[in-house]
């Protein structure tokens, strides 16, 4: 008796480990139909590419999910919804957009933005935004009377940045007694722009300058020369911004090749 009752716990263990090992690669079994494993790697990997950290939480989470799906999958499947137009159209857009950003992702990884061209778009960066920054201050008004007496009171005394609260049409530097902060000349409109950069530190526009927004009087409160970012301070930027420009001259180039008639 004892002799076949070990049998039966050997045997019971030998099935065991063979029953595991497949076991072990279902999450489920969903009315009797596995659920891979394989499905809730992959959602947690979408889960991860968009910079949510993979907690014990959000595991049980993906789990729940994972077996969700094939719940309503099957009852999709009992009423013959995989055979409708509606479900075979939109299962080849998803088929498409896969497909389309997989080339892309390829693309990518074999025509990867380097060091250098990243230090070469700087340069550009830097030749063309180097040069002075201006602290400049303006007063905004509707017509040039208006600017002619303000510009009066200026100059009989009266604080430019308390005319410049009470009577500048520009919200937000009038709110700041008309204070635009550093900025370089290319930043304003032409006309403003070359009534600025005429002016030395401390200097003011005597004469109305008109613009597409209206009348300004413009001060001048410092210069400096132009103060740019660090290539390391701005390198992921330039780096994203070169594949995009990347990718967008793939396209290009085969939309170009296609025989379209």
């Amino acid at each position: 008796m004892k002799k076949k009752l070990m049998s039966g716990l050997v045997a019971a263990a030998l099935l065991g480990a063979v029953v595991l090992p497949v076991s072990a690669q279902n999450l489920a079994i969903v009315n009797g139909k596995p659920v891979p494993k394989e499905r809730a790697e992959a959602l947690k990997q979408q889960v991860e590419k968009s910079g949510r950290p993979i907690t014990p939480e959000v595991e049980g989470q993906i789990k729940e999910e994972v077996i969700a799906r094939e719940i309503f999958m099957q009852e999709a499947k009992k009423r013959g919804l995989e055979g409708s137009a509606d479900y075979k159209a939109q299962m080849e857009l998803a088929r498409q957009t896969i497909l389309i950003r997989e080339l892309f992702a390829d693309y990518q990884k074999k025509n990867p933005v380097t060091d250098a061209d990243i230090q070469a778009e700087y340069d550009k960066f830097v030749a063309s935004n180097s040069g002075k920054e201006y602290k400049a201050s303006h007063i905004l008004v509707e017509t040039e009377d208006q600017a002619k007496a303000l510009i009066s009171q200026i100059e009989k005394g009266a604080k430019f940045e308390e005319l410049a609260k009470k009577e500048s049409k520009d919200p937000g530097s009038g709110a700041r007694g008309g204070d635009l902060d550093w900025a370089s000349p290319s930043n304003y409109v032409a006309e403003f722009t070359e009534a600025m950069v005429k002016l030395k530190k401390g200097e003011m526009t005597h004469v109305p300058v008109k613009s597409q927004f209206g009348y300004h009087i413009i001060r001048v409160d410092d210069v400096r020369d132009a103060q740019l970012p660090k290539l390391e301070e701005v390198k992921p930027q330039i780096a994203q911004q070169l594949q995009q420009q990347k990718l967008a001259k793939f396209q290009e180039e085969l939309r170009s090749k296609a025989k379209i008639q």
